[in-house]
């Protein structure tokens, strides 16, 4: 039996592809759905027939990656009290290190095709971290997406133009726009630029919310002024939520990210700086750590000012952070595998002195 593609669902990303993988769940009698926003045990789905306000425990799991998030695709069971049943693969997703001691990582965002890394420009005392700028270009290349960086509030840039040329020293291979999205310049190139299922990402008071609206075309999301003893803003975006484009394709905003810790992001971050990598490529030994090294292509472009030092810097920085993630996972994955081995190790004592007392 064949199924005619959801035509309300494309507009959320809704494909052959996953009218493909969605078959099993129809012989079911389930109904696709995209996750728009989670809040406590429940979420509001989106479904050919309209948003559904379902119970998430079915899908739900110790591991936080695993739950359902903002993006997802999802089968749906209708009826008295709807609920997610199962979530379908992810094609991309933004995943960052959680605070938590067990390592696991939080993912921000799933099935996005375009990460908008949102950066505030200089003015009233800001400045553009180019350090910041890196480290979220690492999470969102190796979320899968593609990477563009927007740099709101240009019309209290002196030089935008000079701040974008800066911004892609730091970005290569990445789009750099920029806009004020209160008198609307630029609006219109970010708008071509950014396809898909896109997410917006920066810090609080990178203007993602106002930007938000813009595109939207109506002032859908709260937003908040900036404090200007030291250029932060409050969180106006509470939750991540999915929400329709008039240009066509889907938007989610997020919360503002106070930290960003790298979750395996080791391929996000060669993207990241395939300047320093294709010069580590020419360097005398295959092990160089670009320190002291004779014969070193990194640190000899470095006194050519053909690479910044805080470039290289900001590069050894990532690669230390990521390593210890990755060696805090290995460690939970240790310890998960002996617990598991001392509660087979519990259940056989507890059998064998049973069958003792049987003797």
């Amino acid at each position: 039996m064949s199924f005619a593609i959801p035509q309300a669902l494309l507009t959320y990303g809704w494909d052959e592809g996953l009218e493909q993988e969605f078959a099993q769940y129809r012989e079911q009698g389930l109904v696709p759905a995209r996750v728009a926003a989670v809040d406590r045990g429940r979420c509001d789905a989106v479904t050919e027939n309209g948003v559904v306000r379902a119970d998430t425990a079915p899908v739900t799991t110790a591991d936080p990656a695993a739950g359902p998030c903002t993006g997802d695709w999802a089968a749906l069971r209708t009826r008295e009290h709807p609920a997610l049943t199962a979530l379908l693969p992810r094609r991309t997703a933004i995943v960052r290190s959680s605070a938590a001691r067990d390592s696991r990582g939080q993912v921000l965002a799933a099935n996005i095709d375009t990460v908008a890394i949102t950066v505030a420009l200089a003015g009233n005392g800001r400045a553009v971290s180019l350090g910041r700028i890196e480290r979220l270009l690492a999470l969102a290349w190796e979320s899968g997406a593609r990477p563009v960086i927007v740099l709101t509030k240009a019309d209290e840039s002196a030089d935008p133009a000079a701040a974008e040329a800066e911004v892609a020293q730091a970005a290569p291979g990445v789009d750099v726009v920029s806009c004020s999205a209160l008198t609307g310049d630029g609006v219109d190139i970010v708008t071509a630029v950014l396809t898909g299922t896109v997410v917006l990402l920066g810090v609080s008071g990178a203007g993602k919310s106002t930007l938000a609206n813009a595109l939207l075309g109506a002032d859908v999301l709260a937003t908040g002024a900036v404090r200007d003893q030291d250029g932060k803003g409050r969180h106006t975006t509470v939750r991540r939520e999915l929400l329709p484009l008039p240009a066509g394709g889907v938007l989610i905003d997020t919360p503002g990210l106070r930290g960003v810790g790298l979750f395996d992001a080791a391929d996000g971050i060669q993207q990241t700086f395939t300047d320093v990598e294709e010069l580590a490529a020419e360097c005398r030994f295959g092990d160089c750590a670009h320190d002291s090294e004779p014969g070193c292509a990194v640190l000899a472009a470095v006194e050519r000012g053909e690479l910044p030092q805080r470039r290289l810097d900001s590069y050894r920085r990532l690669l230390r952070e990521n390593e210890w993630a990755a060696s805090r996972g290995d460690a939970r994955l240790r310890a998960e595998r002996a617990g598991r081995y001392k509660e087979i190790s519990r259940s056989l004592r507890q059998k064998y002195k049973v069958d003792g007392k049987k003797r």
